[in-house]
């Protein structure tokens, strides 16, 4: 699996035991594995452009696992966390899941439960990367579009229902042929193939944020 050829396991527990059994458990199995006795180890060398996932021990002295969920959440440091834990009840892991957290595992657990948890974490991250990949090159090329390209696109992403050349033209005072040159630039720039697909584009790319230029260049 390339998500596991790929990705490494960042375990976090502060019970020195269970950390060096569980990353020689998981590093027989293939897993490339990251260990750390404490949250602050793990913040101090996290690189979050690395694949991969977090097996965290809930109850450490310091910052705990849900302390530590949410200074990621808090910092936008987007990592799949698996919990696990000898303590923590049931509200701790309904909390750790309503954050986000991939499972919440109570000690003792079967091996082979957690390597199934992160593998499904692994695809999650992975998921999660390929997303930010995609928004990030659309983004790149919606700002590559001259100020009138822009503006015209702007327009059909606000106004679904109003995409013909001769509607979009009226409203921004140009020929619908010139409309026609603009959209046909826009779909190639943006490499897509139809003005639904840029609707659809806009709302994951978050491209009405990025707006109109600024730059004072004439739009005509």
């Amino acid at each position: 699996m390339q998500a596991k050829e790929n990705s490494t396991v960042f375990l976090v527990d502060d019970d020195d035991r269970i950390r060096v059994s569980l990353a020689r458990a998981l590093d027989k199995r293939g897993f490339r594995v990251e260990s750390f006795p404490s949250a602050e180890a793990f913040l101090e060398s996290f690189d979050d452009t690395l694949p991969g996932c977090l097996v965290l021990d809930y109850g450490m002295p310091g910052l705990n696992g849900l302390d530590l969920q949410k200074h990621l959440a808090q910092a936008e440091l987007s990592i799949p966390i698996i919990f696990i834990s000898g303590q923590g009840g049931v509200p701790e892991s309904v909390q750790a899941m309503k954050a986000g957290a991939v499972d919440f595992l109570e000690k003792p657990f079967r091996q082979a439960e957690l390597v199934a948890c992160i593998e499904m974490a692994f695809e999650r991250d992975a998921e999660t990367r390929s997303a930010q990949e995609t928004m990030k090159t659309a983004r790149n090329k919606f700002e590559s579009l001259t100020a009138r390209e822009r503006e015209v696109a702007l327009f059909m992403i606000e106004h679904p229902s109003t995409t013909s050349s001769k509607e979009v033209g009226r409203q921004l005072d140009i020929s619908p042929r010139t409309v026609d040159h603009h959209r046909a630039r826009i779909l190639e720039k943006m490499s897509i193939g139809s003005v639904a697909e840029l609707i659809d584009l806009s709302g994951s790319a978050a491209l009405l944020e990025i707006g109109a230029p600024k730059d004072g260049i004439a739009l005509r």
